[in-house]
């Protein structure tokens, strides 16, 4: 029983209430932390599929996150737990950021099947002119095929 009520009040005692943070001096604006978050998702995909090639080319991406918009970790993470503590605006900006990578795929998408055309067009008009060029291709329309004899 002693260890029911000691076990009670230490859950008692680890069960305070959790304050708001408080709002940081250098707070991020919400929109720029739509696009901060924006390039996060798209360069944690990026590093996700190829990291090496973010390597080679001397991309880190938490450095160029923190560079593109002259922003520190601290300032990042402090802004960032401000906005998720409460639920509704931090879901607002991550809707917000899903919306426009669901708008930027379908612009790829839309790119990519036009390269595709282009690709299968230079491919079709390639075989084409190779077709119309090789002597084994060529056909004399007027000329009937003669029966073979077998003697």
């Amino acid at each position: 029983m002693k260890y029911v009520i000691c076990f009670l009040v230490c859950l008692f005692l680890a069960c305070k209430g959790v304050d708001r943070p408080k709002k940081p001096d250098n707070l991020i604006a919400k929109e720029k932390m739509e696009a901060i978050l924006f390039d996060v998702f798209i360069l944690n995909s990026a590093k996700g599929i190829n990291k090496r090639v973010l390597e080679t080319n001397g991309i880190l991406p938490e450095n160029f996150i923190f560079e593109k918009y002259n922003i520190d970790s601290s300032q990042f993470a402090n802004s960032n737990n401000y906005y998720a503590y409460d639920v509704k605006t931090y879901e607002s900006i991550i809707n917000s950021v899903l919306e426009r990578i669901g708008q930027e795929k379908k612009v790829y998408e839309e790119l990519d099947k036009e390269e595709a055309k282009e690709r299968q067009r230079k491919a079709d008009s390639t075989r084409k002119a190779r077709r119309e060029n090789d002597s084994l291709f060529k056909i004399d329309k007027n000329r009937r095929p003669q029966p073979v004899e077998i003697e």
